[in-house]
């Protein structure tokens, strides 16, 4: 009996399986670098090499291209869009607080936010397409809110919006509008005014993702956004949990986000990765809600910033009841 032939038959029937039915396949994380500040650009370098050496299908880098105490200028995009580009994988931007939410303070040269949200617009999103030597085809938001993004490999839905740091572009009171910054009165209602638009605009994207992925009864959803929306509590019995952490806080910008999020994750089968930057360090935890009503199907990745500079890998398996894998790649500058 010839064995031969039907083992390679096997072999290579398994290899041109595509994503959907092998269920496997690898992305990576990464954000907040480089720092001028902090001298990041060995280690941003190395970051990149470490990547393209890797395995994965493609990265999202998570927001902040640069520090928060350095100008804003167009320069900063066009140069980050070249480093993007040269990137062997396809590589999805998610915008950061520093590039645009922070430009209005004197320290980064004072700038009108919203002007330079829509440079953001028009220098990194300019087509339907990632950046990277190879590209992914993204669906865009209608303008003016092309920076939400959205692509599906594997069974698994991947949403990134734009979700920023600083509140959320959403300004308090007089004082908080004028500390150490160039902005008007009129400056900051129009913060507000554009916070309100595009807060509005982010939660029907997430909604219509969570909506695509039960359509398409995908096993996952990853959520990629750069701010930090407060899910650490303080370590005092005292307080309400439900009360403290930072989304649930009258003034915060990221209530509407987080009630949406909760809202699709409770009503979806699959496993959700919410992916978020701004505070540089590596976190991997379930924390919502409390922990007599945990979401089990919920899961926070807080990926490496300046000056910590590394990534994280993560590999998909939709034939496994966890689908995500996190393993965190330590970099040493060459």
């Amino acid at each position: 009996m010839n064995i031969a032939r039907p083992l390679l038959a096997l072999l290579v029937s398994a290899t041109l399986l595509p994503d959907a039915v092998a269920g496997s396949f690898s992305f990576g994380l990464w954000g907040d670098m480089p720092y001028e500040k902090n001298n990041d650009a060995q280690t941003t370098a190395a970051v990149i090499r470490s990547i393209d050496r890797s395995d994965v299908a493609f990265s999202i880098f998570d927001g902040d291209i640069k520090d928060g105490s350095s100008a804003c200028t167009d320069e900063v995009f066009s140069r980050t869009a070249k480093t993007f580009n040269a990137m062997k994988a396809p590589m999805v931007y998610v915008p950061g607080d520093n590039e645009w939410t922070d430009c209005h303070r004197k320290n980064n040269g004072g700038w009108n936010n919203l002007e330079r949200l829509d440079t953001l617009r028009k220098l990194m999103f300019a087509d339907g397409r990632s950046f990277g030597r190879r590209k992914l085809t993204l669906e865009h938001q209608d303008a003016p809110f092309v920076e939400n993004t959205r692509f599906h490999k594997g069974g698994i839905v991947f949403s990134q919006v734009n979700v920023a740091g600083s509140n959320n572009n959403r300004v308090l009171d007089e004082k908080e509008c004028s500390t150490k910054s160039a902005r008007s009165a009129a400056d900051c209602e129009a913060d507000n005014a554009e916070y309100a638009a595009r807060n509005a605009a982010v939660n029907r994207w997430i909604e219509e993702s969570f909506a695509q992925a039960r359509q398409r009864k995908a096993k996952g959803l990853v959520l990629t956004l750069q701010a930090d929306p407060g899910f650490d509590l303080p370590e005092t019995e005292e307080l309400d949990e439900a009360k403290t952490r930072g989304w649930n806080r009258p003034e915060s910008g990221y209530k509407d986000l987080m009630d949406t999020v909760i809202r699709e994750t409770r009503a979806f089968d699959g496993q959700v990765l919410f992916v978020h930057g701004d505070t540089h360090v590596f976190k991997l935890d379930k924390p919502l809600h409390a922990p007599l009503d945990l979401l089990p199907n919920f899961t926070r990745l807080q990926t490496f910033g300046s000056p910590n500079n590394h990534w994280v890998h993560v590999t998909v398996n939709t034939r496994r009841p966890e689908v995500f894998t996190v393993r965190p790649v330590m970099i040493k500058a060459d």
